[in-house]
C-alpha cells in the first residue's frame, strides 16, 4: 500500500493544521437521526410509524422514541425483515437488500438473517478508513502501511439465495474490498473463498512466507489457531520469524484479555491490540487513542443509539427486555453503568436490541468497553455475574498461576437447596495447582470484582465447580457443530439445554484432567 502510506503522511500533516468544528455527541445523533429517518421516511416501516413527521420535530430522538417500539430480533423479522428475504422491496430501509449477514451469536440458536445494505457497507468502509487512519496515534510508522495485512474471517463464496446473498459478515465485507486494497490483503479471494475451515488455514500456512504481513485482524480465538498453524508449517519458533514486520493486531467479537497469556507466547516481541466493535449491525466503536482498551464510538456512520440500563426494572431475570423499559439518549448516560444497546441502522434496524452490554468509561470522550450479553450472564440467585467480571477472574487466575486459560465457559446449576457455578476452564499446558486451589482463586477473584457475587456466596450460592480440560476440547465441540472459522464463538455463559449437551459432549469425547 505504498500510495496509502503517502496519503496517510499527507493527512498527517494536514490534520496538524486544520481547525476542525466541533459537534457535540448529542448534535451528531440527532443529525444521524434526522438523516435516517428521512432515507427510511418512504419505506413501508416509516410509512407505519411516519418518519416524516417525527423527522419535523424538535425533538425527533423523543418524538421517535415514544413513536416506535423496542424490537428484538424474532420480532423485526416476523414484522418486518421476513419480507425483505422474500424480495419485497423498500421494506425498512429503501431499495432493495442484496446481501445478509448470518448470525447466531454464541447462543446456538439458528442463524438470523441480518440485512446488509448498500449503504450500511459504505458505513462499514467510512469506519474502517477513519480506524486506518488513526493509527499513527500510536506511534505507527506510515511506511508500515506499504505492507500486508491478513484478515482472517468467514468464506467470501456467499451462498446465493436467488437475488441476493448470505454469510458472515466479515465474508461479505472481503468480497467487497475497494479495488486499491486488494493486492495487499491475504490471504486472497482465492484462499479466502474455501469453505472448509482447517483446509483454508493450511493453504495460508503454505502462502505465509511469500506474503510481508505487517497487520492482522480477525476473532482471537481463530487467529491465534491460524499463527499457530503457520509456525507449526514452516518450523519457526515465533511468527516474527515468518512475518518479521507483523506490528498490529485488530481484534473484535470476543474479549482479547482470556487470550493475551497465550497468544504472546507466539510473538518475538509486543504487538499493537486494536479493539475494535463490528457486529452483523453495523460498525459500532473503536479504539482510537493508546493506553486504553475502550472504544469510541461511532456517532456520525449510519448508527443512532439508544442505552437501556441494565437492571432487573428493565430486564426479566432471563435477559428479555421488559416492554415499559426505559432507553436513554446519549446526553443521559452515567459512567460504570451497564447499559444493553437499541440500535437504528442504515440497514433498517429500528430500535432494535443487538443484544450487548457496555458500560461508558469515559463520558467526554464517549468511550465504552463490552460488558457482556443481556442473555449471557449469570444470576440464578441474584449474583448479576457478567461476562466482563468472569474475564477479570480469568485474568487474574492466568496471573496468579502463571497459565494461560483461552477459552472457558459457565452455567449454573442446583446443589440441593442451593446453587452454584460449574466452570469449564480450557488449558494448555495443564496447571500446576490442585483444583482446590484454583476454586479458591477463583472465588476470590470474583468476589474483588463484583460485591452482589459475594454477598450471595455467603447465603445460597456454593463455591464454584470446575473442571480443567484441554483447550483443543473447545474446538472440537465447535467442529462438531459446523461452527469453525469465521465469526463464531464459543458461548461464555451456557443456558441449561446447550450445557447438558456440551456436558454430554465432554463425557463422551474428552477427558477431565482436573475437577472439584
Amino acid at each position: 500500500m505504498p500510495k496509502l502510506a503517502n496519503i496517510i503522511k499527507r493527512g498527517e500533516k494536514l490534520g496538524r493544521g486544520l481547525k476542525v468544528k466541533y459537534f457535540s455527541p448529542i448534535q451528531l445523533q440527532q443529525r444521524t437521526l434526522r438523516r435516517l429517518l428521512k432515507k427510511a421516511a418512504d419505506t413501508s416501516f416509516g410509512q407505519y410509524y411516519d418518519f416524516k413527521e417525527i423527522a419535523r420535530s424538535e425533538q425527533p430522538a423523543q418524538t421517535f422514541q415514544k413513536a416506535v417500539p423496542i424490537f428484538d430480533y424474532n420480532r423485526m423479522y416476523d414484522e418486518w425483515w421476513h419480507l425483505t428475504l422474500n424480495k419485497v422491496q423498500n421494506v425498512s430501509w429503501k431499495g432493495k437488500v442484496r446481501y445478509f449477514a448470518l448470525s447466531s451469536g454464541t447462543s446456538g440458536a439458528p442463524s438470523k438473517h441480518i440485512p446488509v445494505t448498500d449503504d450500511m457497507l459504505r458505513a462499514m468502509r467510512r469506519a474502517s478508513t477513519r480506524m486506518l487512519f488513526n493509527l499513527p496515534r500510536f506511534g505507527i510508522s506510515p511506511d508500515l502501511f506499504a505492507k500486508d495485512m491478513l484478515m482472517l474471517g468467514g468464506s467470501t463464496d456467499l451462498q446465493t439465495r436467488g437475488d441476493y446473498y448470505v454469510g458472515d459478515l466479515s465474508g461479505i465485507n472481503a468480497s467487497k474490498l475497494p479495488f486499491w486494497f486488494r493486492p495487499f490483503y491475504k490471504p486472497g479471494v482465492e484462499i479466502a473463498r474455501i469453505n472448509d475451515w482447517n483446509h483454508r488455514i493450511e493453504e495460508i500456512a503454505k502462502k505465509a512466507a511469500d506474503w510481508d504481513v505487517a497487520f492482522i485482524a480477525g476473532i482471537p480465538s481463530w487467529l491465534q489457531l491460524t499463527l499457530e498453524k503457520v509456525i507449526e508449517y514452516h518450523h519457526a519458533k515465533t511468527i516474527h520469524d515468518v512475518w518479521p514486520h507483523l506490528t498490529v493486531f485488530a481484534h473484535g467479537g470476543i474479549h482479547f484479555e482470556p487470550y493475551k497469556k497465550s497468544f504472546e507466547r507466539l510473538l518475538a516481541r509486543p504487538l499493537i491490540y486494536l479493539d475494535t466493535y463490528l457486529a452483523s449491525e453495523g460498525f459500532i466503536a473503536y479504539q482510537n487513542r493508546p493506553d486504553t482498551r475502550a472504544m469510541k464510538l461511532l456517532l456520525n456512520n449510519g448508527i443512532f443509539l439508544e442505552f437501556v440500563p441494565f437492571n432487573e426494572a428493565n430486564f426479566d431475570a432471563e435477559g428479555n427486555i421488559r416492554p415499559d423499559a426505559k432507553a436513554l439518549h446519549i446526553e443521559e448516560v452515567q459512567e460504570r453503568v451497564n447499559y444493553a444497546l437499541l440500535l437504528s441502522t442504515c440497514a433498517g434496524a429500528w430500535r432494535y436490541l443487538i443484544g450487548d452490554t457496555v458500560k461508558f468509561t469515559d463520558l467526554e470522550r464517549c468511550e465504552i468497553v463490552i460488558t457482556g450479553r443481556t442473555k449471557h450472564y449469570l444470576s440464578i440467585c441474584g449474583e448479576h455475574l457478567s461476562v466482563d467480571n468472569m474475564n477479570s477472574a480469568i485474568q487474574a487466575l492466568e496471573t496468579t498461576l502463571n497459565i494461560a486459560i483461552p477459552e472457558f465457559t459457565v452455567a449454573a446449576v442446583e446443589q440441593g437447596s442451593f446453587y452454584a457455578h460449574r466452570w469449564y476452564l480450557g488449558c494448555d499446558p495443564m496447571p500446576m495447582a490442585d483444583t482446590n486451589h484454583i476454586v479458591q482463586l477463583l472465588d476470590e477473584a470474583l468476589v474483588r470484582v463484583n460485591d452482589d457475587y459475594g454477598i450471595e456466596r455467603r447465603s445460597t450460592l456454593q463455591l464454584p465447580q470446575v473442571r480443567v480440560v484441554p483447550v483443543s476440547v473447545f474446538f472440537r465441540w465447535q467442529e462438531a457443530r459446523g461452527k469453525m472459522g469465521g465469526q463464531n464463538k464459543f458461548p461464555r455463559v451456557m443456558q441449561k439445554e446447550l450445557f447438558a449437551q456440551w456436558e454430554n459432549f465432554v463425557q463422551q469425547y474428552a477427558p477431565i484432567l482436573y475437577q472439584s
